[in-house]
């Protein structure tokens, strides 16, 4: 399940979660639209100890800033609260890619 998140709670949520995707998008944008089926199907198929967020980039400036997003659709990957990698792409294979990096680092315990 992908989960809407705000500047108000993001940061609460990286803090919760080891390993987070969170997509960042705006209403406007049509690509954004296009490809959040195909984000969907990605969330259901990645492995549960992975978490899959959602932010309105234009609504929440401070989460925007903090990962740098540059052009949207934008998606980034955190580790125990830390920005791991990022890429701007409408790509299925790119952004998948940016998914099992994250998927394939061991769980630290």
């Amino acid at each position: 399940m992908i989960e809407k998140v705000t500047d108000i709670n993001l940061e609460e949520m990286l803090k919760k979660h080891d390993k987070v995707v969170i997509k960042f998008y705006a209403d406007w944008c049509g690509v954004c639209k296009a490809f959040a089926p195909q984000f969907r199907k990605m969330a259901e198929d990645a492995n549960d100890g992975i978490k899959f967020l959602e932010v309105n980039a234009p609504d929440n400036p401070k989460s925007r800033l903090s990962a740098g997003v540059y052009s949207l659709p934008f998606f980034a990957t955190y580790e125990n609260g830390e920005l791991k990698e990022k890429i701007s792409s409408s790509d299925r294979n790119a952004v998948q890619a940016l998914i099992n990096n994250i998927q394939s680092t061991p769980e630290l315990n």
